[in-house]
């Protein structure tokens, strides 16, 4: 699933260009708690500048050709800090992770790059992450395709 994780990505640059022209500025965001940046990823609080994600995802950077070895290691860690993985698409993944008082927490990681450029392993990748407001398992996650979706993130 990582592996694949950047492919779906051009159709996500060009529906997210339309809604960056429009959308105003947001809040910075604020690192979700079981994120911790993981050797090889540099912090990157703009995002890269793209999708729109600045202010909606805590997002970290490393080269394209790390991404998706990065992504595993996010995935491998925050299972570790007890966190299921519950779905996604190529270049999304959702997990959750049981509250104490009952419920679950949400949190969402997406991969992207700047589909402008020549995808060259030296280039720039980056790894958005948001958490999902409310409880994602008070009702049947539903996983919208890519299209639908285009790596979208809550906001």
């Amino acid at each position: 699933m990582i592996r694949s994780l950047l492919a779906a990505t051009a159709a996500l640059s060009l529906s997210t260009a339309v809604q960056a022209q429009t959308a105003a500025p947001a809040p910075a965001q604020v690192q979700p708690a079981d994120v911790a940046l993981l050797p090889g990823a540099q912090l990157s609080p703009d995002c890269g500048g793209l999708n729109n994600l600045a202010g909606r995802a805590w997002c970290v950077t490393a080269p394209l050709g790390q991404v998706g070895a990065l992504a595993d290691a996010y995935i491998a860690d925050l299972a570790a800090k007890g966190w299921l993985a519950a779905g996604g698409d190529e270049n999304r993944v959702v997990v959750v992770k049981r509250c104490e008082g009952g419920g679950y927490d949400g949190m969402q990681m997406i991969a992207f790059y700047d589909t402008s450029k020549v995808a060259v392993p030296e280039a720039s990748g980056f790894l958005g992450f948001a958490t999902i407001p409310g409880e994602p398992c008070a009702t049947p996650v539903v996983v919208p395709s890519p299209e639908a979706t285009a790596g979208s993130l809550p906001q």
